[in-house]
């Protein structure tokens, strides 16, 4: 309605008919002045509209950063792979054609080139991996992960190297997770377990979960050379080390895909040590939403 000044407001009317004699005599009711509430109901309106602007803009900037990072991966997939196996490839072209003549520590050298041609092939592989991950979508079933620790003991666990490796696998309760992604996380926390408890007589292994707020705790135990709980903010990013390359081999990779595994299914990962004494991780797989 328009008020005296020329005013349009909004208003909200409540009447009811007064009845007498059969008849409607008069009209009983209230007018609201609603004015303020339909300006913020269209400031709402209008606040909306430019989020979902935003959103739809902002969505567009990731799917283009997405894409930018799927060609970096083919160009790092084919760009740095190929002088890789170019080096590995000539290595041993050179210690093939030389033979016997090679003086020995030309051949040393010949190995050192080999062995790191070798580790930056797998860094490259490992990094690949990482950043597929943050794309690859998750898809959950129910996994039995007694089935899959087997799996992986089997694969990590050399025939002659079982006499020194005493493994213990305790009651793994299933949970609804990605098949292929934990058993990834698996794969490189029993794999950390064996190459850091060699040398022990005999090394152990122990994996089991217990119960926590949220559900499963899986662990694995170990009683390798451990680490100090100082640096343990380190284990889980991408290149960090808590041991020289030199005492253990790796890329410094595979506690940071583990987490981010984790992570992508709402779960949390940490782990608790002592020099000397043994690791040992535990991580929860998240309820699905």
């Amino acid at each position: 309605m328009t008020s005296a000044k020329g005013v349009k407001k909004w208003v909200r009317t409540i009447c009811r008919p007064i009845v007498e004699g059969g008849r409607v005599v008069r009209v009983r009711g209230s007018i609201q002045d609603i004015t303020d509430r339909k300006r913020a109901e269209t400031e709402i309106r209008q606040l909306n509209a430019e989020l979902e602007q935003r959103v739809r803009a902002r969505t567009a900037e990731l799917e283009a950063a997405n894409r930018e990072l799927e060609s970096f991966s083919y160009s790092v997939s084919h760009d740095l792979r190929a002088p890789i196996r170019h080096i590995a490839g000539f290595t041993n072209i050179v210690r093939e054609a030389c033979g016997a003549g090679l003086p020995e520590e030309a051949r040393g050298h010949l190995e050192l080139i080999a062995k790191a041609a070798l580790r930056m092939g797998q860094l490259v592989d490992d990094l690949l991996a990482f950043s597929r991950l943050g794309r690859q979508a998750v898809r959950r079933q129910t996994v039995d992960p007694r089935h899959l620790v087997e799996e992986c003991l089997r694969e990590t666990v050399p025939p002659a190297e079982r006499h020194r490796i005493e493994t213990r696998v305790g009651d793994l309760p299933a949970c609804a997770a990605d098949p292929g992604l934990i058993r990834q996380v698996w794969l490189n926390l029993l794999s950390n377990a064996i190459k850091y408890s060699y040398g022990r007589e005999p090394a152990r292994i122990e994996v089991g979960a217990t119960l926590g707020p949220d559900g499963p705790e899986y662990y694995v135990r170990d009683n390798g050379v451990g680490f100090d709980m100082r640096y343990a903010h380190k284990l889980f990013g991408v290149f960090q080390r808590l041991h020289r390359a030199e005492e253990f081999e790796g890329t410094g990779i595979g506690l940071a895909l583990v987490q981010r595994i984790v992570h992508r299914h709402g779960g949390r990962v940490w782990a608790v040590s002592e020099p000397g004494r043994g690791a040992t991780f535990f991580f929860t797989i998240g309820h699905p939403s």
